[in-house]
């Protein structure tokens, strides 16, 4: 089984794209769709899926010659995303066609707001438990059954430039200002966040699963217990606190934070369902197969799987309780990254 939370304060931490918000319709759609707006007809069955394969060529230099959104190279992301935008279009472009003027600024917008991305209908209703659970204990000096945590702060770890804040804000999130590196002390009118605060691949100069971006997020849970302690607030430290990751993918999210030494939860919906619902906590076991040289060839790790965010509520309860589990079995193959899974039919026992 996994390690069993036993402190009492938590640290949770939410993947950002596909975690809490997805795009409104496919981008290849939307992209293809502007460019038709601006003028560039795409003179195939199927033009999203050019734009596609046109996009992929363009992202994949760019991020070659300026790496990390371009920020490595001083260009910045507004600049960068311009030049993929502009390369994804200018093959479809008759020779002495000019690039039409707004066609840039459209996208940047629309994938910088709420025009290109819709809020996962469980994210809200769960924002608004947490904050429900700590107005309980304020009021009470306890914590709620429900969500057995003292203390809880939420930030955001993300493989993202600078929009993702701006993007969740636009979509109803209660965003705090800061984001890595710098946390200033809390003042007077500061209050109760969603997310407390954003930690960007952008600003680490590491994507997930390194680790370096989870110690980027230990450093920030860090900066704000002492700022909030400075203030006269409860006086907490960062070793008291479950660390805990949610997202969609399993290498980036779930081994990712495992490696870094966090808990770690798979968020995987149900297509079929509607409204964000789930169906409770499912793990599965643990073991690895070792090649001939001593390489690790395959692995299977401790997943534990929640098909809403509000069924977080289950997970420090049934793992502390171990409360008998339906596995789902999932095989990570390193190398050409890819994931496989294998319903196991067997049920996990309590344990003694």
């Amino acid at each position: 089984m996994s390690p069993i939370p036993q402190k009492k304060n938590l640290f949770l931490c939410l993947d950002a794209f596909g975690t809490l918000f997805t795009p409104t319709k496919p981008i290849p759609t939307t992209y293809a769709e502007a460019a038709l707006k601006h003028g560039i007809a795409i003179n195939t069955p199927e033009p999203a899926t050019q734009v596609s394969s046109s996009f992929k060529s363009a992202f994949a230099r760019l991020s070659s010659e300026h790496p990390n959104y371009g920020r490595a190279t001083g260009m910045g992301a507004e600049k960068w995303w311009a030049k993929v935008i502009k390369e994804t279009f200018t093959p479809f472009l008759d020779p002495n066609e000019t690039f039409p003027k707004y066609l840039v600024p459209e996208l940047l917008h629309t994938y910088s707001s709420r025009k290109g991305y819709t809020l996962y209908p469980d994210v809200l209703p769960f924002f608004r438990m947490i904050q429900h659970m700590k107005t309980h204990r304020i009021r009470h000096g306890a914590s709620h059954g429900l969500w057995p945590w003292d203390k809880t702060i939420v930030g955001v770890i993300t493989n993202s430039d600078d929009r993702v804040p701006r993007i969740l804000s636009s979509l109803g999130v209660n965003m705090g200002p800061w984001h890595y590196p710098v946390l200033r002390a809390p003042g007077p009118k500061d209050g109760e966040y969603d997310i407390d605060f954003t930690v960007l691949s952008y600003d680490v100069g590491a994507e997930k699963p390194d680790r370096r971006i989870f110690a980027a997020a230990e450093d920030m849970l860090d900066q704000k217990l002492k700022a909030a302690s400075m203030v006269g607030d409860e006086d907490f430290r960062a070793e008291e606190f479950e660390k805990v990751y949610v997202g969609d993918d399993i290498h980036k999210d779930v081994f990712g934070a495992q490696d870094a030494g966090w808990s770690s939860v798979l968020l995987k919906r149900d297509p079929n369902l509607q409204g964000g619902q789930g169906y409770g906590l499912k793990m599965e076991e643990k073991g690895e197969d070792i090649g001939e040289g001593g390489e690790v060839i395959s692995e299977t790790k401790l997943v534990s799987q929640v098909g809403s965010l509000l069924d977080l509520c289950a997970w420090p309860r049934q793992v502390s309780e171990r409360h008998e589990i339906s596995p789902v079995r999932y095989v990570y193959i390193k190398g050409p990254e890819e994931v496989s899974l294998e319903k196991d039919k067997r049920r996990l026992r309590k344990q003694t």
